[in-house]
């Protein structure tokens, strides 16, 4: 389905009015040759006394909004129109020599892949390493793709997903250890697995569209996602789904791209009140398929993985 839409809204709510700090926002999707941005709009109460747009060091679309008065609720509603272009595994044309592993990066793409190769957590007892390792074959060289294709699936059937509204990832280890998760630590277990193997990868976050109701859709759809970028001699950038074991941008809406999770956050701001005053917050996110003209109506959904209540611990909080 080309046209999708997607509605994004987040509703802070306190016991009296509340001054807010400046608010930074990740909801509008990266454009390029797959997905093409036909509507949108950004809509925030109490109005901001000013936003203001940026391209992050990633290329990432940013909405910072600053405030002025008081108020006992906020509100940010996103809505988007987009022409999606899917592609799957049989689109992509690997270089010859990136096509079987291991290989080596170029040095000019090297160069620019660096941190995206780097290990980002510890792995003192080589527990990622070993769970990698699986995937490659004994005595010979490796299909790339193969490689990376069971591994995003081997997620999908062998680990249980498991919603959580709390902020932040789980370390790989621990998400080995468990055998669950949600889609963000997933993400991150995938991106440290095949750092480990050499390869320069990136977490995103965005919308996934799940066309299927009572369980026939993907997991994980109703909220925001998260999966992981993989640099590929030939094709490029190429998005695995862990989650759903999707390879390739099929139902994938590609917002925010980093080189880890914190830097990927949809919404993240800071208010000043008495802790006691935070009544918690509801997102709710929902993917449709769009009519040419505008953008289509969106249901509510499920609460996103990238946000979190603010906390009550102190009087000027982090939204995440």
């Amino acid at each position: 389905m080309p046209l999708l839409a997607v509605r994004h809204t987040t509703t802070y709510r306190y016991r009296q009015p509340v001054a807010f700090g400046e608010h930074r926002m990740m909801l509008r999707p990266r454009e390029g040759h797959d997905q093409r941005i036909l509507d949108a709009r950004l809509d925030i109460s109490p109005a901001p006394s000013g936003v203001r747009w940026l391209h992050d060091v990633f290329g990432n679309s940013v909405a910072v909004a600053r405030f002025s008065g008081r108020a006992a609720e906020l509100r940010f509603d996103s809505y988007v129109r987009l022409d999606h272009q899917p592609s799957g595994a049989d689109d992509l044309h690997l270089d010859e020599h990136g096509a079987i592993w291991p290989f080596s990066y170029g040095p000019e793409e090297g160069a620019d892949l660096g941190r995206s190769i780097e290990r980002h957590f510890p792995d003192p007892e080589r527990e990622v390493d070993r769970w990698a390792r699986r995937f490659a074959r004994a005595g010979g060289p490796t299909d790339t793709l193969e490689l990376l294709s069971e591994m995003t699936h081997a997620i999908r059937n062998e680990f249980a997903y498991v919603a959580r509204e709390g902020g932040g990832t789980q370390p790989p280890g621990r998400t080995l250890k468990l055998g669950s998760g949600t889609c963000r630590d997933f993400a991150v277990l995938m991106m440290e697995a095949v750092r480990s193997l050499g390869f320069a990868a990136r977490f995103v976050s965005g919308y996934l569209y799940s066309p299927g109701r009572d369980g026939d859709g993907h997991v994980g759809g109703g909220s925001t996602h998260a999966w992981v970028r993989v640099y590929l001699p030939g094709a490029g950038w190429v998005e695995f789904d862990p989650t759903n074991g999707i390879v390739g941008n099929r139902d994938l809406i590609r917002v925010a791209v980093a080189r880890q999770a914190s830097q990927a956050v949809p919404l993240a701001g800071s208010w000043t009140g008495f802790p006691a005053d935070s009544l918690g917050m509801e997102v709710e996110v929902h993917v449709t398929s769009a009519e040419p003209g505008g953008v289509g109506d969106a249901a509510p959904g499920a609460a996103a993985e990238h946000a979190a209540p603010p906390s009550p611990a102190a009087s000027d909080a982090a939204l995440v």
